[in-house]
């Protein structure tokens, strides 16, 4: 599908308006990172949008807050509350992950064993 001749003609004007519009990308571009008289880029405008901070301030933030944080044992932080066989948790309700066919199997399971008897197995009669 790539070669058909739609492609190609769309591929060659795409390369065209790239070159007619490649002057003003430029000037653009020269235009956007004009330099003052000091040699700095303006960041006037840019101040007045956002509050401009050096990255080494950054950096030495980032590494402090990395010491201060709290030793990490591995472990995810999990609801102790919830019964690690049934999965229901201490108001009796299923975690949000499990679908509803997976937790009506999981019921069948647990109330099966509870009621002693359970369903009749169908056996053929021979």
């Amino acid at each position: 599908m790539a070669k058909s001749l739609r492609s190609k003609w769309k591929r060659k004007m795409r390369a065209e308006k790239r070159k007619k519009n490649a002057p003003k990308e430029l000037n653009r571009l020269k235009q956007a990172l004009t330099l003052d008289k000091k040699g700095e880029v303006v960041m006037t405008d840019m101040q007045e949008i956002a509050t401009v901070v050096p990255a080494e301030k950054i950096k030495k933030q980032a590494d402090v807050n990395m010491e201060e944080a709290e030793p990490d044992d591995g472990k995810m932080d999990m609801d102790s509350k919830r019964n690690k066989k049934t999965l229901l948790d201490e108001h009796g309700q299923y975690p949000a992950w499990m679908s509803q066919r997976q937790a009506k199997k999981m019921r069948g399971k647990r109330l099966g064993k509870k009621g002693g008897k359970g369903k009749k197995k169908k056996n053929v009669a021979w």
